[in-house]
């Protein structure tokens, strides 16, 4: 096998790698969890208490957003979940993809990832919020020992 000598050099006269891609990096990691349990029965979206902050060292930066939620619904019911942004809503489920027509209460677990840009380096705060498919089909958040967390990533200089 032949060797690859860049530009013409030999391989003793090569000084440095190729600086590193500065962009998709993770710079910082913030978890929020709650675990009281609340009980949702409205179609508005409703706080769940569970808020975390993060503040970007870039405006150019990207927040990535995990949030895990536990709960459970009653018959017939499901539940929609958004993210905020202060007091903006960035991400909201409209499908209720939650929703089980079963005759018995159900346990209840959603994840959603969303990739926000925030374009500032003051301290942002999310928050996530709830809402009951059905008008007084109360949905319960963190039953039992369950707790829901929000993950939230700085990612660098996104192209």
């Amino acid at each position: 096998m032949a060797i690859i000598k860049p530009n013409n050099n030999t391989i003793s006269a090569i000084t440095a790698l190729p600086a590193a891609i500065s962009t998709g990096k993770v710079l910082q990691v913030v978890q929020g969890e709650y675990a009281t349990e609340i009980s949702v029965n409205t179609t508005s979206l409703t706080d769940t208490g569970l808020t975390a902050s993060i503040t970007p060292s870039s405006s150019s930066n990207k927040i990535l957003i995990i949030v895990d939620g536990q709960g459970q619904t009653p018959a017939n019911s499901g539940w929609g979940n958004a993210i905020v942004r202060g007091s903006t809503v960035i991400f909201q489920t409209n499908n209720y993809s939650n929703y089980d027509s079963q005759s018995t209460q159900n346990n209840m677990r959603a994840t959603y990832h969303y990739l926000d840009s925030p374009s500032t380096t003051a301290s942002t705060s999310y928050k996530l919020q709830v809402k009951a498919y059905i008008a007084g089909g109360a949905i319960v958040i963190n039953d039992g020992d369950n707790k829901t967390t929000m993950t939230l990533m700085e990612i660098a200089g996104w192209l």
